[in-house]
């Protein structure tokens, strides 16, 4: 056997084999979506962005995610495109602060004897029909069974420094954050009171619509005008019907 073939398959490197691939180079994009930012620049950053944008930065990383789910940042992007000053409270869900337009704002207009949806309307630049689909009103007669309204917002620039208030309306059916043009009421109830006081009313309302026969808004007014005592809104009702069948009579 050739010496020299076996010194070649045992000896040692050969010149002219290829050497080994050199290692992978540091790829500094790699490492710059490593590093995180410091938390009070981030919180800068994200706080600026759209809300939408906002939840969306929450599913790159944990660190993004305890920033942008915080609630000082969701409420300083949720007032931004508006100025308001301020939001108070806590919604529902997380959900509500993903959507900054102004269909999540209302003015709040406490409900007088003698309001009605056309005047408001006329008040406050809306139309009628806005007003009445903002509150779950199926006919002008649901104003007598309210004792507020909640105005759809037809210039933004009433929200300007504004501080604004995170409700469920019951009766609208819809959690906006409601802007008091008077000022918020100092004895607002609490959640609980109001349920229980809508609950009560609804309860007479119900009564009222049984017994004369009549749809929810005509029960609602006949109530309304007898201060909210069912027998005295039963004996009104009797009184008009008595005075209409006089009239056909004739």
């Amino acid at each position: 056997m050739d010496s020299r073939g076996a010194d070649g398959a045992a000896g040692g490197p050969d010149a002219s084999s290829p050497a080994d691939p050199p290692g992978p180079e540091p790829d500094p994009a790699a490492d710059a979506m490593d590093a995180r930012l410091p938390a009070d620049l981030l919180r800068a950053v994200l706080q600026r962005l759209p809300p939408i944008d906002l939840a969306r930065s929450a599913c790159v990383c944990r660190a993004w995610h305890a920033v942008a789910s915080d609630r000082a940042v969701l409420e300083a992007a949720f007032c931004a495109p508006w100025g308001v000053r301020r939001v108070v409270g806590d919604p529902a869900t997380q959900a509500f602060w993903r959507a900054a337009s102004l269909g999540r704002f209302a003015l709040s207009h406490a409900v007088r004897r003698g309001d009605t949806v056309p005047g408001v309307a006329l008040k406050y630049s809306v139309q009628v029909t806005d007003i009445k689909r903002f509150n779950n009103m199926m006919s002008d007669h649901g104003i007598y069974s309210r004792e507020r309204l909640l105005i759809p917002i037809s210039n933004p620039e009433i929200l300007l420094g504004s501080t604004c208030y995170i409700e469920m309306d019951h009766n609208a059916k819809r959690e906006v954050a409601v802007f008091y043009p008077e000022g918020r009421p100092s004895g607002t109830e609490s959640l609980a009171n109001i349920i229980s006081k809508e609950r009560r009313s609804r309860r007479i309302l119900e009564s009222v619509r049984r017994s004369l026969h009549v749809d929810d808004g005509t029960a609602a007014y006949y109530l309304s005008v007898s201060e909210g005592d069912p027998r005295a809104a039963m004996m009104e009702y009797s009184e008009d019907l008595r005075w209409e069948q006089q009239r056909s009579g004739q």
